[in-house]
């Protein structure tokens, strides 16, 4: 009686374990556009670049001063 109960728990265990579980998988796929800016020459240090930055900014806001004056008509 005690073989056979054990040859029942070891089979219902076998049985059971070997069940293929069903997961139902979703794949989302993505598409995202990533600007890059251009590589700059590396020659420059971090104050040269940040200085150009802001010349060029002080510039646009010269220019834009100047049309304004020059607008008087």
């Amino acid at each position: 009686m005690r073989k056979l109960f054990i040859a029942l728990a070891l089979v219902s265990l076998a049985f059971g374990s070997c069940r293929e579980k069903k997961t139902e998988t979703k794949e989302v796929i993505r598409e995202v556009e990533v600007e890059v800016e251009p590589e700059t020459q590396e020659n420059e240090g971090i104050l040269e670049r940040t200085a150009k930055e802001v010349d060029k900014e002080v510039n646009e806001e010269i220019d834009k001063k100047i049309e304004d004056i020059g607008n008087d008509d």
